[in-house]
């Protein structure tokens, strides 16, 4: 019963989206109306609204480090299905219809409350690929089967490693769009001019 108590309350932290919240606080179209349609802080950030998508990017890792934190301190026999259920609620969050987004940045914040040494092993895979390859998606990629393989290394068999092992093929998952443009050559890069979005019909006139 804890265990269960512990992942739902990790769901429903995890089903806060800022990127939705944070864009409707400022006015912003709700990000899963244009760009790639994920509602996270690299697709905000084609908006042109820095300070929103970076805000997006500590909201939304935040969240995944207070419900596995949470779990530390009230149930450290579910940190992993904590990590599993907020990593869940982030992609299909029950406050937004269930659209939820990619997680990238939601599964960094729970892996660094599971372990920092994985969530900073996982972080640096990331960066690394980010700054060579310049594609963020390709980074995520690299860095979930990373995060997957660092966990089996220090635990062993077990939720941890099959918890962390069900974020990373998730997180493939929710990538296949980006996976299928990434082979034909179409995957933007990083620091690429971001097109204007959509105005919002419902946000009123100028």
């Amino acid at each position: 019963m804890q265990t269960a108590l512990v992942a739902l309350g990790a769901y429903l932290i995890g089903s806060v989206s800022f990127a939705i919240v944070l864009s409707r606080l400022a006015g912003m179209p709700d990000p899963r109306s244009y760009g790639s349609g994920n509602p996270g802080a690299t697709n905000v950030l084609r908006s042109g609204r820095k300070l929103i998508a970076a805000l997006t990017l500590l909201g939304d890792g935040g969240k995944g480090w207070l419900a596995v934190w949470l779990a530390v301190l009230f149930a450290p026999g579910a940190v992993a299905y904590a990590a599993l259920a907020v990593y869940l609620g982030h992609l299909f969050p029950v406050f937004h219809r269930f659209r939820g987004g990619k997680g990238v940045a939601t599964a960094a914040g729970a892996l660094l409350g599971l372990d920092w040494r994985i969530g900073l092993g996982t972080l640096a895979t990331w960066a690394i690929i980010a700054f060579f390859f310049r594609y963020s998606s390709l980074a995520a990629l690299v860095s979930a089967a990373f995060a997957a393989v660092f966990t089996a290394l220090f635990y062993g068999p077990g939720a941890q490693a099959a918890c962390v092992l069900a974020m990373s093929a998730l997180l493939v998952w929710r990538h296949k769009e980006n996976i299928r443009r990434l082979l034909a050559g179409e995957e933007s890069r990083l620091g690429a001019k971001p097109s204007s979005p959509p105005r919002d019909p419902s946000a009123g006139a100028p």
